[in-house]
């Protein structure tokens, strides 16, 4: 079974050992008190305004000298263009019609669904066929909407904002 190693009682060659808690709170010799930078005496109370030396001002430097001026030439400003960016937290597709922003035709619509068999429709079909439903009636899952996956379009420009799969 393995053990802690030895406890290591050694000290610093030249240094005496540091003094045991009786002799830290007592007076010891070993050590002299470390001398301590006089207190500034306290100032005669003056109103603080006049106290203190008020912050020096520093005089405006401008980091860039102004572009020389051309006679005949109007000084004109830069054109700045903005882009408005439409950010939608939390749009979440699903089996009903969301408002959307549409980035191909830049406009705030509600969308138009389209409904597609996907896999939870085929999985239907196939599961009615195995328990006897062979002559047709596996064929109703094709037939239930909410059995379909959902396609989101723009119905302004008709393009693909989402697509909402049931499996």
């Amino acid at each position: 079974m393995a053990s802690a190693p030895p406890l290591e009682t050694s000290t610093l060659v030249g240094h005496p050992p540091p003094p045991s808690y009786e002799e830290a709170l007592g007076s010891n010799p070993q050590y002299p008190p470390m001398p301590y930078a006089p207190a500034p005496a306290p100032a005669p109370a003056l109103d603080m305004k006049t106290s203190v030396p008020p912050y020096p001002t520093q005089a405006y430097c401008p980091m860039y000298p102004p572009p020389p001026a051309q006679q005949g030439q109007p000084v004109t400003s830069p054109v700045v263009s903005v882009q408005t960016v439409y950010v939608q937290p939390g749009l979440v597709f699903g089996s009903v019609p969301v408002q959307a922003h549409c980035p191909v035709c830049s406009q705030n619509v509600i969308t138009r669904l389209e409904h597609t068999s996907g896999a939870l429709a085929w999985l239907s079909c196939a599961g009615l066929a195995i328990f006897g439903c062979i002559y047709g009636c596996c064929l109703i899952p094709f037939c239930v909407d909410s059995l379909k996956d959902v396609i989101h379009h723009c119905p302004n420009c008709s393009s693909v904002l989402g697509v909402h799969k049931r499996i």
